[in-house]
């Protein structure tokens, strides 16, 4: 069986987010599933995931969460392996209390936890945990990697080009 990365999510108004993680596991050609569970509103679908995450071949788990956030953590505390904690952005605080929730789990219970809205790092963090033991995502990592040095070259020469100001006419 692949390893795979689950991608779970409260609510489907954190998709636009967490769907950079999904993106980017795509173009590693990293298999994973993605889902919507509130382990607020339905906690025995919730715990049924968790305890089931590992015999489903999940190798990491990727927890979006706003509000509350209690997602990341309870995921952490129920899955063995690595779990990583996506804050997302509240129009009430910002997304500032979701961060600081997944950030201060209790010893013993970590959670990685990338930006706000910060769900195409996690996906990028997913698959360098899994590269761990998979060369050949090694390698494909390495090579996104010089496609994003790329892209800046690419911006930097455009810039000195055209100038600052026909750079941002374009943008």
């Amino acid at each position: 069986m692949a390893a795979k990365v689950g991608i779970v999510m409260g609510s489907d108004s954190d998709l636009s987010i967490m769907s950079k993680a999904a993106e980017v596991l795509d173009a590693l050609q990293v298999e994973y599933d993605i889902t919507v569970i509130s382990a607020h509103r339905m906690p025995d679908v919730f715990f049924d995931y968790a305890k089931s995450a590992e015999e489903k071949g999940y190798k990491v788990i990727i927890a979006g969460a706003g509000g509350a956030a209690h997602l990341p953590g309870m995921t952490a505390a129920i899955f063995p392996m690595p779990v990583i904690g996506v804050p997302i952005y509240t129009k009430s605080l910002g997304g500032v209390d979701s961060l600081y929730s997944i950030v201060q789990m209790p010893g013993g219970i970590p959670v990685a936890t990338v930006a706000i809205n910060g769900a195409l790092n996690a996906g990028i963090l997913a698959a360098k945990i899994l590269a761990t033991s998979d060369p050949a995502l090694l390698e494909r990592i390495k090579t996104y990697a010089e496609g994003l040095k790329e892209s800046v070259l690419a911006k930097s020469d455009k810039l000195e080009q055209v100038g600052y100001e026909a750079y941002l006419k374009d943008m």
